[in-house]
């Protein structure tokens, strides 16, 4: 009786309804029921004699999966009911805090919207002087072109980069055509040329009349089709054109494709060009020589630097001066060098790559060998043309007195004496 007390009246039926078992057997099976809420209240306050109350609920954040809009906010959020309120000053310096963040934010928020706005004026007033420029170029120096190419007007205007719409016709004027390559002779040079592929496709076998192994034959036509996805990968219209290299594909994206021939073929017949694809060590030696005094002249520090590590202007000179800087240099930037260099020869070639070390001095200074050759292989990316030509602007290409060609031709007339200097690119 201790054990099974009697229940009373009001939780009989409760209890009856629920489906359990007998002291002496089972009860028959009967539907589970589930119990809601509302009788487990009822439950409690039988057993108790107390009404249950539930707790008051935050008039702040009703929902508890609300879920603030960004991880600021949760600053001004109040702790959960059933944790400790904030106190007074923790909540005035939380808000303190997120003041401060919203007000950074908004501060570069205006800072980028200034630099945005100050990059397209920019843009706009470059635009309008390239247009402005252009006018004056179709209108008044293209016309009179030899009367006016060496005015101190158009060399001015020339230094701040031709507009594109005439690039290539005064990079042909500039470049000029002492081989007299004809347009008619061009169509005659590419029908061979196609001829000549057609035929090393077909066939391996056939001898060459102009005294070429088919070996060779076959290893230059291979070398262009390397040369094809080397050059400019990025820009994916070189990809079907052959025979092409880094100043080709810079002449043909700037003239029409006979004219670009012309060109390419008065470039590769200047002196400079000559030497270095020719590969003449001798006369590659006296640029590198006439170069070095130049850079000692202008970058003395820099010039120990190098000199102390045996750093000689072959390691990075001569990729600059194969290409014509379009491999070095980004391509608007690389178009910029060629206007000058047009206009200049290949003095400007020499000052461009001192321009290049005078931007970059204070980093070189810091640098080893192995890091000073691999940074000037493969140059920064964000470099500028206001920059890049305001370091080129600085360079003074005069040696006591003498200029560039003197200085090239006193070099010429040491080696040939066989007086060497004391230069390591001599002494190599």
């Amino acid at each position: 009786r201790n054990l099974f007390p009697k229940r009373t009246k009001e939780l009989k039926s409760v209890v009856h309804s629920a489906p359990g078992w007998k002291l002496f057997g089972k009860v028959p099976p009967r539907e589970n029921l589930q119990k809601t809420s509302k009788i487990i209240q009822q439950e409690y306050e039988a057993r108790t004699g107390r009404t249950y109350k539930p707790p008051p609920q935050s008039s702040r954040r009703k929902n508890f999966e609300f879920e603030p809009l960004s991880t600021t906010a949760l600053i001004l959020e109040d702790r959960p009911s059933n944790l400790p309120a904030k106190y007074v000053e923790e909540a005035l310096r939380h808000r303190q805090e997120y003041d401060e963040m919203v007000a950074e934010a908004k501060k570069r928020e205006i800072k980028e919207a200034h630099k945005r706005k100050r990059i397209m004026k920019e843009r706009f007033k470059q635009e309008e002087n390239i247009a402005n420029a252009m006018v004056i170029w179709i209108n008044e120096i293209l016309p009179n072109w030899e009367v006016m190419r060496s005015t101190r007007r158009v060399r001015e205007l020339w230094w701040q980069g031709l507009p594109p719409s005439v690039r290539g016709k005064v990079w042909s004027l500039a470049v000029g055509n002492e081989l007299n390559i004809t347009p008619e002779l061009y169509e005659i040079f590419l029908s061979r040329a196609k001829e000549r592929w057609k035929s090393f496709s077909e066939t391996s076998s056939e001898n060459d009349t102009e005294g070429v192994s088919v070996a060779d034959r076959e290893a230059s036509l291979e070398l262009i089709k390397l040369d094809i996805s080397r050059t400019f990968p990025s820009l994916y219209i070189f990809q079907k054109v052959q025979g092409m290299s880094f100043i080709a594909a810079v002449l043909i994206l700037n003239l029409e494709e006979a004219d670009a021939f012309i060109a390419f073929a008065n470039l590769l017949n200047k002196p400079c060009q000559l030497a270095f694809f020719r590969v003449d060590h001798s006369m590659m030696l006296k640029y590198f020589a006439t170069f070095e005094v130049f850079f000692e002249e202008n970058l003395s520090k820099l010039f120990l630097h190098f000199k102390s590590y045996s750093l000689t202007p072959d390691i990075y000179l001569i990729d600059w001066i194969f290409t014509l800087y379009s491999k070095s240099l980004p391509l608007d930037l690389a178009c910029r060098v060629w206007d000058v260099f047009c206009r200049d020869g290949e003095e400007f070639l020499f000052r461009t790559g001192l321009g290049i070390l005078r931007l970059y001095e204070d980093i070189l200074l810091q640098m080893d060998f192995i890091h000073i050759a691999q940074f000037l292989t493969k140059l920064p990316e964000d470099i500028t043309s206001e920059k890049l030509f305001s370091c080129i602007a600085a360079i003074q290409m005069q040696n006591s007195t003498k200029k560039w060609t003197q200085v090239f031709a006193s070099v010429m007339k040491d080696i040939k004496e066989g007086d060497k200097n004391n230069s390591p690119a001599l002494k190599s």
